[in-house]
């Protein structure tokens, strides 16, 4: 037994202490938010268990409903979606719920209520749960101004005044991306102690990258900016090596190849979709707050994505988001365009 080895283990940051060691950091803290955070992870690594066994739990197939995205519902999205709301609720720091599989906003009972509102996708990238690939759920953190009855406007406010936002990948490993406005982190959770553990810390994504990533079945719909970027990814006119071009087809998996390798993911309106098919609220929102934490930037081919206001909870947007250097290339290209 390797005695050395084990003392080291001990000392592991867990994704708690993490937590509770931000909390120092705000005398005026009464742990309302760490409580939120706790009950956010418990849910995650619920619905990881769920994920793992899902084959064998026949959990895999359809529900038999369609949900407000009108894409058919999964089992496994529609018992991950009442995971988050139990737990969420349950917190009793909850006082307004968005969720991609519920039509309107969860208002939660005065009894239960708190002063955070979340915005979430309790299972993005569910129709690749059959072939195994990588799945996740995506969220983001407001705060209620004191002293009213919320109301929708509570949440649809510029990603910019997130709190926090993350999203938790299950795949080979299951991994918790987080970001309190303070840099990104990133936690791997072990399963012989059912805890998450620091295993990325300050994650800073490289200021280029050699990847690009998006649907190129659109091509033929896309906008000039986006065709001329992807042809000068292919075909660089400066000499450089030509980009590799990796998709998933999973947001969470994409967004965290980038993030760790750099790179772009693009998700462009075309002439089918002009808004693009990412929801803002909870899928360009929190992926952006991320990037732009991480030093990178997000930006929808009109704005900075963060500094969008949603009129609708299930509004969407187009989002270009990734290396600083790699989206400033595709702001360049649409104020080209606006200015022809």
């Amino acid at each position: 037994m390797d005695h050395a080895a084990d003392a080291h283990r001990t000392d592991l940051m867990t994704i708690t202490r993490f937590v509770l060691n931000e909390q120092t950091k705000h005398p005026e803290s009464r742990g309302d938010f760490s409580i939120l955070l706790s009950h956010i992870v418990l849910g995650c690594k619920f619905v990881c268990t769920a994920v793992n066994k899902a084959g064998l739990a026949k959990l895999l197939g359809l529900a038999g409903e369609t949900n407000v995205q009108a894409k058919d519902q999964k089992k496994l999205d529609v018992l991950s979606n009442e995971v988050f709301i139990k737990a969420l609720v349950s917190s009793g720091r909850t006082c307004i719920l968005v969720s991609e599989e519920d039509e309107e906003a969860t208002f939660v009972e005065s009894a239960k209520r708190g002063k955070y509102c979340v915005v979430f996708d309790p299972l993005d990238g569910s129709s690749n749960i059959d072939c195994g690939v990588s799945i996740g759920t995506i969220f983001g953190i407001y705060m209620i101004k004191d002293g009213h009855e919320p109301t929708l406007d509570d949440v649809l406010q510029p990603g910019m005044n997130m709190l926090a936002a993350g999203y938790c990948m299950y795949g080979s490993s299951c991994t918790l991306v987080l970001s309190t406005g303070s840099g990104v982190n990133g936690f791997t959770l072990d399963p012989s102690l059912g805890e998450f553990i620091l295993t990325h810390p300050d994650i800073k994504i490289p200021k280029k990258g050699k990847i690009y990533s998006v649907n190129e079945g659109n091509a033929k719909n896309w906008d000039g900016p986006t065709s001329k970027y992807v042809q000068n990814c292919k075909y660089p006119t400066d000499g450089s090596s030509p980009k590799s071009l990796r998709y998933i087809g999973s947001m969470v998996a994409d967004v965290h190849r980038t993030l760790l390798y750099g790179g772009i993911f693009l998700y462009p309106g075309d002439k089918k979709s002009p808004n693009g098919k990412l929801r803002v609220l909870y899928e360009v929102f929190p992926m952006s707050f991320l990037m732009e934490q991480a030093g990178g930037q997000a930006f929808t081919g009109k704005q900075r994505a963060l500094d969008l206001v949603p009129k609708k909870i299930h509004e969407r947007s187009p989002i270009f988001l990734g290396s600083y250097d790699d989206v400033e290339e595709i702001k360049k290209l649409y104020a080209a365009e606006e200015k022809n």
